[in-house]
């Protein structure tokens, strides 16, 4: 196979996979009403994930706080994976398993929405967070691939992108990253 049949072939599966999305439209309009409804009533959005996951979660979290498009009032997005000073301590006091969940206890209000990304949905410490956020009334959205793995049907709202390659289901989760801030940054934008 030729370096422009790979290529072909990586935007094929890619535009599958992405268009596969459509299936959840209704799941990802009421994940994106949720967070909307919970930033208006004063509360902030958690964000988690391991390894490119991980950049997806920090992305959310900056265009909560910056902006996406448009010039809008800052809202509060914290990525739980930001801050290298508490996840050291978490991680050699308490282990890798409770990173985010420590985080969540100390951080998190019920009300708040927790986004979690994982390509598998088995990753311990993403399995903590979710509980700890149940356990103080955390809505949550999971966007997952595969099967959806340990995680799979725990969230409050889930996407769970079909395939089994890393990088088209991380592709995936970018394109409902950017239509819900799209739906936040709508509902908070001041007209001129």
């Amino acid at each position: 196979m030729s370096v422009t049949e790979d290529i072909e072939r990586s935007v094929t599966q890619s535009a599958g996979t992405i268009s596969g999305l459509k299936a959840f439209s209704s799941v990802i309009a009421a994940a994106g009403s949720g967070i909307v409804q919970a930033l208006k009533s004063g509360h902030k959005v958690l964000t988690a994930g391991n390894g490119g996951s991980a950049a997806e979660a920090l992305h959310m979290s900056e265009e909560l706080v910056g902006r996406f498009k448009s010039n809008r009032i800052p809202l509060p997005g914290i990525a739980l994976v930001a801050d290298a000073t508490a996840l050291t301590c978490i991680g050699n006091d308490f282990g890798f398993d409770f990173v985010f969940s420590r985080q969540i206890e100390g951080l998190g209000k019920a009300g708040d929405i927790l986004v979690l990304f994982s390509t598998s949905g088995n990753s311990e410490n993403l399995i903590k967070a979710l509980e700890s956020a149940h356990k103080k009334d955390i809505l949550t959205v999971c966007l997952l691939g595969r099967n959806g793995g340990k995680l799979a049907g725990k969230g409050t709202w889930q996407i769970i992108v079909p395939g089994e390659e890393t990088s088209r289901i991380q592709e995936a989760h970018q394109v409902v990253l950017h239509i819900l801030l799209e739906m936040i940054e709508k509902a908070f934008v001041t007209p001129s």
